[in-house]
């Protein structure tokens, strides 16, 4: 028992550690020698094994409360593997920025963020268009902008040959006049 490794001694090593020294005490304490100073060296052994004693028998308590814990928690475990079917067991290692999406549910997310953004962008823009053709047709119907005087500056446009990015203005007001 005295040359096991102090994380390794049980109860029982404990004990025969302790039958080793007293047996060696008493041989000392056969002699001629000072024997107060030997009964206190005695019980001071004595003391010191008492809580090694007490040290190994807790930490064997501990060990079996920690192994019995882990017994239940593998218990659970397959319980809840076996409760989960066929895709139980094919678990996925999910990091922080990781979602689980559940594709039967209605509500789930469809697009990115950026898609979304993407979207939201266009349709704003598609808004302020249609705030402008609105307004624009507004003051048609109003007569406050003639049909005539648009028709003319669009006849002058032509004849004086526009360039490429005025043809792109007519075209845009003839389609807004078409509309």
């Amino acid at each position: 028992a005295l040359e096991k490794s102090p994380f390794q001694l049980t109860a029982g090593d404990v004990y025969d550690i302790s039958s080793l020294v007293g047996r060696d005490l008493l041989q000392l304490g056969a002699g001629p020698r000072v024997p107060a100073a030997l009964a206190r060296l005695q019980f001071r052994i004595v003391r010191v094994l008492e809580m090694l004693e007490a040290l190994v028998s807790e930490s064997s308590l501990a060990e079996e409360q920690l192994r019995a814990e882990r017994d239940g928690l593998r218990r659970e475990l397959e319980a809840l593997r076996a409760a989960g079917g066929p895709g139980g067991a094919q678990q996925l290692s999910l990091g922080p920025d990781k979602m689980v999406i559940d594709l039967t549910d209605p509500n789930r997310p469809r697009f990115t963020l950026q898609e979304l953004r993407d979207v939201l962008q266009e349709r704003n823009q598609l808004k302020a268009q249609l705030l402008v053709v609105q307004e624009e047709l507004q003051c048609y119907k109003s007569g406050i902008i003639s049909q005539k005087r648009d028709q003319t500056e669009e006849l002058e446009k032509e004849a004086s040959g526009s360039s490429p990015g005025t043809s792109k203005d007519s075209e845009e007001k003839t389609i807004i006049k078409r509309l």
